[in-house]
């Protein structure tokens, strides 16, 4: 069985107040969503605090759930899909910190991964949630 997450960040003013959400797939059935403010951030750290918070739940559905045995990651952040793969180089040092953090979490995930960009519209369901967060 394969989880699929969408995750997004953004920022208002970027940096701004800033807003996090991801939504987590089984097949066609949401299985979890979660929303948030993060406080006064850049779009880049949001995307990247998004992905955070995500795999901390996903280790944690893993543990309750071992007939799920692939998981395919969806952002519309082209930067970080590219960073998280090691294809660009990461120039700011706060963001290498969040990188490193991820791939530390993604380490201790026994099932094959990957992240994949996709466009803005693929991604409405995150998207609707930080928008909600930012609005509340």
């Amino acid at each position: 069985m394969k989880i699929t997450l969408f995750s997004d960040g953004g920022a208002r003013g970027n940096p701004g107040p800033a807003g996090i959400g991801f939504v987590a797939l089984v097949g066609e059935k949401l299985v979890y969503e979660h929303g948030e403010t993060i406080g006064e951030t850049t779009n880049n750290v949001a995307e990247y605090t998004a992905v955070i918070k995500g795999l901390a739940w996903l280790k944690d559905y893993l543990g309750e759930h071992t007939e799920v045995a692939e998981m395919e990651w969806k952002l519309d952040s082209k930067l970080v899909v590219e960073q998280l793969a090691k294809r660009w180089k990461i120039k700011e040092p706060h963001l290498r910190e969040l990188a490193l953090e991820c791939w530390e979490n993604l380490s201790s995930i026994s099932i094959p991964y990957s992240f994949r960009h996709v466009p803005r519209e693929q991604n409405s369901a995150a998207d609707a949630l930080v928008n909600s967060a930012l609005d509340s």
